[in-house]
């Protein structure tokens, strides 16, 4: 299966089970570590648990076997690990503190950045 069939098979389990805010990064050519980066927000530390599990179940039936959860002890965020995809699950709160933590852009951009509801990962480049 192709990384974009996989990408859009995320989307759409993570979609499905009511996750919101949804964005992918292409990260080819920019980073060793994925070729995509997925972002979704989940309402409760149980929703984000059961996020998480499904989208490792689902992706196990399609034939990705070594997918892995980290942050399974965390109630505001998951990192599910597919090799080709890395997949953060986070608390709406969690998600709008790491644009204010680890961005390391000034006031203005990260004002900007919480409107537009949007999320930097630019320290894994």
């Amino acid at each position: 299966m192709k990384i974009i069939d996989i990408k859009n098979n995320i989307e759409k389990i993570l979609d499905k089970n009511k996750a919101s805010n949804i964005t992918s990064i292409n990260l080819k050519n920019k980073s060793y570590i994925a070729d995509y980066m997925i972002i979704a927000s989940g309402t409760s530390s149980r929703h984000l648990q059961a996020l998480s599990e499904i989208l490792v179940t689902e992706l196990k039936k399609i034939g990705l076997e070594e997918c892995r959860i980290e942050g399974r002890e965390s109630s505001d965020w998951k990192l599910v690990d597919t090799n080709d995809i890395i997949v953060h699950i986070f608390h709406p709160e969690k998600r709008k503190f790491m644009i204010l933590k680890k961005c390391g852009l000034n006031p203005y951009q990260k004002k900007r950045l919480l409107y537009e509801n949007s999320i930097c990962f630019s320290f894994y480049f």
